[in-house]
């Protein structure tokens, strides 16, 4: 089983991967490739800083965004987005102006409202709520480092608090998105990758 592994310049690759190995995949490929994203059994789009940044590294691949439009929404190849990587599924997103996302799922990234006594960014344990039974979300608590959050998602799948409920995670189809870091959150994200990776949606 091949899973693709988005190299676009805005993901934690190396930690990732290296949990992905631990949650039991065979065939992890790191790539910008759109031919070896467009034939992958899976798919997995990491990211870290800015939602504009992280749109504008997808877009300057050739192809790239193509190609997995193709295997994931044409083909349903299985596909989790992580973090920055789950909210370039909105519609857009309001970090340093309104740049526009790939539209999967509707829903727009907004920072989160300032209050008295409330951190942001939101950093460290937090739970994870679902919404509904998922095969890959679960209930438990996971590791966040956020600044912005998918804000009216059209597809939650899980939420948890920070001032206010916000979206933990989102599904829809063969994809599904978290906001956290199954990677930084120890064996709850390790059964979390290990649910993806035996996903048959």
């Amino acid at each position: 089983m091949t899973i693709a592994l988005i190299d676009y310049g805005a993901g934690n690759l190396r930690s990732v991967h290296n949990a992905l190995v631990a949650a039991g995949a065979d065939g992890v490929v790191v790539t910008a490739d759109p031919d070896i994203v467009a034939k992958a059994d899976r798919i997995v789009l990491p990211g870290v800083g800015a939602f504009a940044a992280c749109m504008s590294g997808l877009s300057a691949i050739d192809g790239l965004i193509e190609a997995m439009e193709r295997r994931v929404r044409g083909e349903g190849a299985p596909f989790l987005g992580i973090c920055v990587g789950m909210q370039l599924l909105a519609d857009a997103g309001e970090e340093h102006g309104t740049h526009t996302g790939l539209g999967w799922i509707g829903g727009t990234v907004r920072a989160f409202a300032p209050a008295p006594g409330l951190r942001i960014p939101h950093m460290g344990w937090n739970d994870v709520v679902p919404t509904a039974p998922h095969p890959v979300i679960a209930a438990g608590e996971a590791y966040y480092l956020h600044g912005y959050h998918f804000a009216d998602a059209a597809d939650v799948a899980a939420t948890s608090t920070h001032g206010a409920t916000f979206t933990a995670a989102v599904a829809r189809d063969n994809i599904v998105g978290v906001q956290y870091h199954p990677e930084k959150s120890q064996a709850y994200g390790l059964a979390t990758l290990e649910r993806f990776l035996k996903w048959r949606p």
